[in-house]
């Protein structure tokens, strides 16, 4: 069955969706689906007005993936907390695309910017810790 492409309008929802389930705020949500509509018009693809929106919740919450490795001053140092941020953002980002807007893993690493071994690494793990009956989720834990 062939997928049929969504407009930047048909969209909407799902990104607000998406915003909402990264943020956890209608607030930030509405902000964030308003700055990725910014850079967009009735023509923009689906891939690339994903990719913005990607792109506005890594600079919404200053996560960068850049690391500098070599003796100069870096301008965009990272610490390595920041990195690990951003790679679960990316891990519950790629789970949201395919769940709320039923992309393929393929779309999803264009998204992302990475393999699509990858994201299907992401998919598999990201389902087990985002999972109602993951442990860590419904507070079965108990601190040692």
């Amino acid at each position: 069955m062939k997928r049929i492409k969504k407009t930047a309008l048909d969209l909407l929802d799902d990104l607000y969706s998406l915003a909402y389930w990264m943020t956890g705020s209608e607030d930030v949500s509405t902000e964030l689906v308003y700055s990725t509509y910014l850079s967009a018009n009735t023509k923009t693809e689906e891939r690339v007005l994903l990719k913005t929106f990607r792109e506005c919740y890594m600079e919404r919450f200053g996560q960068k993936a850049d690391f500098c490795w070599s003796q100069q001053p870096c301008e965009s140092f990272v610490q390595p907390l920041d990195s690990m941020m951003q790679w679960a953002a990316d891990i519950k980002l790629s789970v949201l695309l395919t769940e709320i807007s039923g992309l393929k893993h393929l779309q999803i690493s264009e998204i992302v910017g990475k393999p699509v071994e990858t994201v299907r690494l992401w998919l598999y793990w990201g389902r087990i810790l985002l999972s109602p009956a993951n442990p860590v989720n419904t507070g079965h834990l108990k601190a040692s």
